[in-house]
């Protein structure tokens, strides 16, 4: 499909193409061996406020990732 650059270096991606898309409005773009690629990025509505509540409910700590890979990698030391 043809699509045509406007003078503000803007491209309309074809109808047909873009139904194969629902939702998304946002590409991540690449240029790579001389051709444009154009990979579509879903972005989700997060409530960070319910995301904080869960952490403390869970209990979890500013630590608590760097425990678990800590927990992880003693584990597989363990058992080489």
């Amino acid at each position: 499909m043809l699509a045509k650059m406007t003078s503000k270096n803007q491209i309309t991606i074809p109808k047909k193409i873009i139904e194969k898309m629902p939702g998304v409005e946002h590409f991540d773009v690449e240029y790579k061996d001389g051709v444009v690629i154009l990979k579509p990025i879903k972005f989700f509505n997060t409530n960070l406020d319910q995301i904080r509540s869960k952490i403390k409910k869970l209990g979890l700590s500013e630590n608590s990732v760097a425990e678990a890979i800590e927990w992880v990698r003693s584990k597989q030391s363990e058992s080489s």
